[in-house]
C-alpha cells in the first residue's frame, strides 16, 4: 500500500490504473482503496484523497500548524503522512469546536495567526515527539534541502529541556543530509539502534570505467546496503540496469545487500541480523591468522 501512495505522490497525486499496475499489485490497489488511502475519481483514474487544510484548521483552533503537518508544508520528507492536521495551541487552551478533527499539541508562547512553525522548530518538534526513525526522516530531509544545517540543529537540540529533549538530541546527532529517501533514513536508524557503526549514506564507488552510488556503504568491509522500493525497479529496463550494476559492484569486491520496504518496516530484526551476519563474514572482519588460516590459503579457498 505504501508503494501505491508513493506512485501517486511522485505522479503529482493522480494516476491511471495502467500506470499503477506497471509498478504495484492489484491487491495493493484494492487494499489502498478499501482503507481510504486512495480514491477512484473517474473510470480508471485514481488519486490521493483530499486532505483537510492544516492552515485553516490552525486558524480555527487559534494556533499554528506544527509537527508532521508543518513538515509537509515545508516540503520535508515524512515517514507517514499525518491523517489529520497537527496543530499547536497555547498551553491551557481548550479544544475548539471545529468540523475538522485535529491532533493538538500545547506549548508556551504560540502565535494564534494560523501560520506554521519554522523549519528548525518543526524538525525539533518531530524529533522530540515521534519515534527515532520518523524524527530522523524529517531531520535528514531538512538538512538535504539546506534549510537548516547540522551545527544549528545540534545547538538548538542541546538547548531543549523537558519531555523528548533527549530524543531530539539523539536525532540531531544522527541526522545526515546525504540521505535521499525516508526508507534509507529508516534503514540507517535500525543500524544506529543496533549499535552497528561504519556505514555512510550515499557513498560513491568509482574507478576508471565504472561509477555507482549506494544508499549506505561501509568502506572498510566493502559492504553496501540499499533500501529498495518496487516503484523504482518495476520495469525490464530497470531490472537490466540493476543486474549489471550489481555485477559490476561484485567484481570490484563489494557485496550488496538489498532490503525491501516490507523488510525494513515490518521485519527490522531480520534486517539487522542479516547485516550482522554479512559483517561477520567479511574478509576484513576477522584476523585470519588468529583462526589458523593463512592469507594465501584464504585467497585460494575464495577462488574455488
Amino acid at each position: 500500500m505504501s508503494d501505491v501512495v508513493d506512485v501517486l505522490l511522485r505522479r503529482g497525486g493522480t494516476a491511471t490504473f495502467e500506470q499503477l499496475r506497471a509498478t504495484v499489485s492489484l491487491r495493493a490497489i484494492r487494499t489502498a482503496l478499501d482503507r481510504g488511502l486512495i480514491a477512484r475519481i473517474a473510470k480508471g483514474v485514481y488519486a490521493l484523497p483530499p486532505a483537510a487544510d492544516p492552515l485553516a484548521a490552525a486558524q480555527a483552533q487559534g494556533g499554528i500548524v506544527s509537527h508532521l503537518s508543518a513538515a509537509v508544508l515545508h516540503g520535508f520528507a515524512v515517514l507517514d503522512l499525518p491523517d489529520k492536521p497537527h496543530i499547536t495551541v497555547p498551553r491551557g487552551q481548550h479544544r475548539r469546536l471545529s468540523p475538522v478533527d485535529c491532533q493538538l499539541y500545547w506549548a508556551d508562547h504560540v502565535p494564534s495567526d494560523g501560520g506554521c512553525t519554522g523549519a528548525l522548530r518543526t524538525v525539533l518538534d518531530c524529533a522530540r515527539t515521534f519515534p527515532f526513525a520518523a524524527g530522523l526522516t524529517v531531520a535528514d530531509s531538512a538538512l538535504r534541502l539546506g534549510v537548516i544545517d547540522r551545527s544549528q540543529l545540534a545547538v538548538a537540540a542541546g538547548e531543549l529541556a523537558g519531555p523528548g529533549s533527549r530524543r531530539a538530541r539523539r536525532v540531531a546527532a544522527a541526522a545526515d543530509g546525504r540521505a535521499e529517501s525516508p526508507l534509507e533514513s529508516v534503514l540507517r536508524s535500525l543500524l544506529i539502534d543496533a549499535g552497528v557503526d561504519g556505514f555512510e549514506p550515499q557513498i560513491v564507488i568509482r574507478d576508471g570505467v565504472f561509477s555507482a552510488r549506494v544508499d549506505l556503504g561501509h568502506r572498510g568491509l566493502l559492504l553496501a546496503l540499499e533500501a529498495d522500493s518496487f516503484a523504482y525497479h518495476g520495469s525490464r529496463t530497470a531490472l537490466r540496469r540493476d543486474c549489471r550494476r550489481h555485477t559490476n559492484l561484485t567484481i570490484r569486491g563489494w557485496r550488496l545487500l538489498r532490503f525491501s520496504w516490507e523488510d525494513v518496516m515490518f521485519d527490522p530484526e531480520w534486517v539487522v541480523d542479516a547485516i550482522r551476519q554479512a559483517i561477520a563474514g567479511s574478509a576484513g572482519h576477522h584476523n585470519l591468522q588468529e583462526v589458523g588460516v593463512s592469507r594465501g590459503r584464504a585467497t585460494q579457498v575464495g577462488r574455488l
